[in-house]
C-alpha cells in the first residue's frame, strides 16, 4: 500500500516531550482552566483503516453525478469543455506547483513569464490595452471592476444588468454594501438588458453600467447601444465576458468598454464543483494605475537581456491601503497558467474553431428543440446557452434526466420568479450530435 501519511510513533512522541521538559501532553495544555476543557468523546465514527477509509470515501464520492459517467448540458458560469492533456503536466511541475509571490525576479522567472504570457493573451482576446495577473474568480473581478469605476468617477451608483450572472450580482452587492454604493438592476427585455430602461437610469450619477456579454441567458448583447447610453453620462462601461466567446464574437474593447472582466473556466480549468477559477481584469492604459492586483512587465537587465517583473507595485493597495479601490493583493497564478497552456495549446485558430463549434452546436440543439415542439424563448444570437420553456418543474425533469446519464441544464427559476419552468441548456464543442439527439428526445418525452 502506497501511505501518504505515516504518524510518529511513541518513541518519537517520548523523545519530543523529553526534548521540551514535560512529562506528557496533558502538560501543553495546563494553562487553559480545567472546567473550559472539553472532557468528552467527540460524536465521529471510530477510526478505520487506510484501505477501509478508502472504500468507504470512494462509494461516498461515487454517489456524484460527474461528468465522466454523465453527459452534462449544465453551464450557467462553469463549464464542461475540452483540456488539452499537456495542462496538467505543466502546471504539476513543481516550480510551478509550489510557486508562491514572485517578489524575487532573479529566481522567479519562469514564474514571472508565465503570468506575462497569460496578461498578453487576456488582452488579445478582450481588445484591451492592460491586464493584470488575474482575480479570484470572475465574479470578484465583476465586483472589483465596480469598485474601481466608483472610486474613479467619484459616483455611488451602479447600474447592473439583470441579465448579469446572479452569483455576481451578489457578490456586487456585498462588496457595494462595505463602500456605501448603491447597485440598481436593470431589467431584460427579451432575453437583453432593456435599453429603453437603461436610458431612463443612466444618470450623470452612475459609476458604472455593468453587463456580460454573452450575458447569462446566453444572448449576445448589443454593446455599440449600451456603449453609447453609458458614456453619454461618462459613466464607465463595465462588460463581463465569456473567453471562449470572445474566439468569434467582436472583442468588448473593440466597443469602447473601459473595463473588461470575466473567468477563464473555460480555457484548462476543471469543473470541480465550483472552483477554483481565476478572474481576468482588462482595462484601457488610462486605469492602468487603478487596477486591483498585480501587474507583470517586460523589462531588460544591464546585459540587455529580456527579463520580467511585478511591476507599478507602489501602489495603494500596498502602501496606503485606507486610500485603496482594492485591498486584493493575490491571485490565481497556477490557474492562470494553466489557462495559459490552454490558450497556448489551443491557438489562435484553435480557439476560434472551438468557439465555432459551441456556436454551431447550441444552434443544432435549438432547431432540434423547435421541431420537437419545445418552446425556445429568446429569439436572436446567443453563443453556447440558451433558454427553454418547459410544462413541468425543472427540478423534477433533472431528476427523471440524471436517472438516463444526463445532467440537465439550469433551473432559472432559482434566480428569476417569472422565469419558473425554464431551463439554461448548455451546449459545448464535447456534446455530440447523438447526445444532443437524445436530450432532445428524452426532455420531449418528458415535457409531454
Amino acid at each position: 500500500m502506497n501511505h501518504r501519511y505515516l504518524p510518529m510513533t511513541e518513541e518519537d512522541k517520548k523523545t519530543m516531550l523529553e526534548t521540551i521538559g514535560i512529562a506528557s501532553v496533558d502538560e501543553l495544555f495546563s494553562d487553559i482552566p480545567e472546567k473550559v476543557r472539553f472532557k468528552g468523546e467527540y460524536k465521529i465514527k471510530a477510526a478505520k483503516s487506510e484501505s477501509a477509509l478508502m472504500k468507504e470515501l470512494t462509494k461516498m464520492a461515487d454517489r456524484n453525478a460527474d461528468m465522466k459517467r454523465n453527459v452534462s448540458f449544465l453551464g450557467a458560469g462553469v463549464y464542461d469543455h475540452y483540456m488539452p492533456v499537456i495542462v496538467d503536466h505543466v502546471i504539476s511541475r513543481s516550480e510551478f506547483y509550489t510557486a508562491y509571490t514572485p517578489y524575487q525576479p532573479e529566481i522567479s522567472q519562469g514564474e514571472l513569464q508565465a503570468i506575462f504570457e497569460f496578461q498578453t493573451m487576456v488582452c488579445e482576446l478582450t481588445g484591451m490595452e492592460v491586464a493584470n495577473s488575474s482575480m479570484y474568480d470572475g465574479g470578484t473581478a465583476l465586483a472589483e471592476a465596480a469598485m474601481l469605476s466608483a472610486g474613479h468617477t467619484k459616483r455611488s451608483k451602479i447600474l447592473v444588468s439583470s441579465a448579469v450572472h446572479p452569483e455576481y450580482r451578489e457578490v456586487l452587492k456585498t462588496y457595494a454594501k462595505g463602500q456605501n454604493l448603491e447597485v440598481i438592476e436593470v431589467p431584460f427585455k427579451d432575453g437583453l438588458t432593456d435599453l429603453d430602461s437603461l436610458k431612463n437610469l443612466a444618470t450623470s450619477d452612475i459609476a458604472a453600467v455593468i453587463v456580460q456579454y454573452p450575458n447569462f441567458f446566453g444572448q449576445i448583447e448589443p454593446l455599440k447601444e449600451l456603449e453609447e447610453i453609458t458614456h453619454a453620462n461618462k459613466s464607465m462601461f463595465v462588460v463581463s465576458s465569456n473567453p471562449l466567446a470572445l474566439g468569434v464574437l467582436t472583442p468588448p474593447g473593440k466597443f469602447g468598454a473601459d473595463i473588461v472582466v470575466g473567468d477563464v473556466q473555460p480555457f484548462g480549468v476543471p469543473t470541480s464543483f465550483g472552483g477554483p477559477h481565476c478572474g481576468f481584469f482588462a482595462v484601457t492604459s488610462k486605469l492602468m494605475r487603478k487596477v486591483p492586483g498585480r501587474l507583470v512587465g517586460q523589462t531588460s537587465d544591464e546585459e540587455g537581456r529580456r527579463g520580467f517583473v511585478l511591476t507599478l507595485q507602489a501602489r495603494e493597495q500596498h502602501i496606503r491601503r485606507e486610500k485603496a479601490t482594492s485591498n486584493i493583493c493575490s491571485n490565481q497564478a497556477l490557474v492562470a497558467l494553466a489557462a495559459s497552456v490552454a490558450m497556448t495549446a489551443l491557438g489562435k485558430n484553435g480557439v476560434k474553431e472551438m468557439a465555432t463549434a459551441n456556436l454551431q452546436k447550441a444552434h443544432y440543439a435549438k432547431n432540434a428543440f423547435k421541431e420537437k415542439g419545445i418552446e425556445v424563448v429568446f429569439e436572436g444570437p446567443s453563443f453556447n446557452e440558451f433558454v427553454i420553456k418547459l410544462n413541468k418543474p425543472v427540478k423534477e425533469i433533472n431528476l427523471n434526466l440524471l436517472q438516463k446519464g444526463i445532467i440537465g441544464g439550469y433551473d432559472l427559476g432559482r434566480d428569476y420568479t417569472d422565469l419558473a419552468n425554464h431551463m439554461l441548456v448548455c451546449v459545448t464543442e464535447l456534446r455530440t450530435k447523438e447526445e444532443i439527439d437524445t436530450l432532445v428526445k428524452e426532455l420531449g418525452d418528458l415535457h409531454a
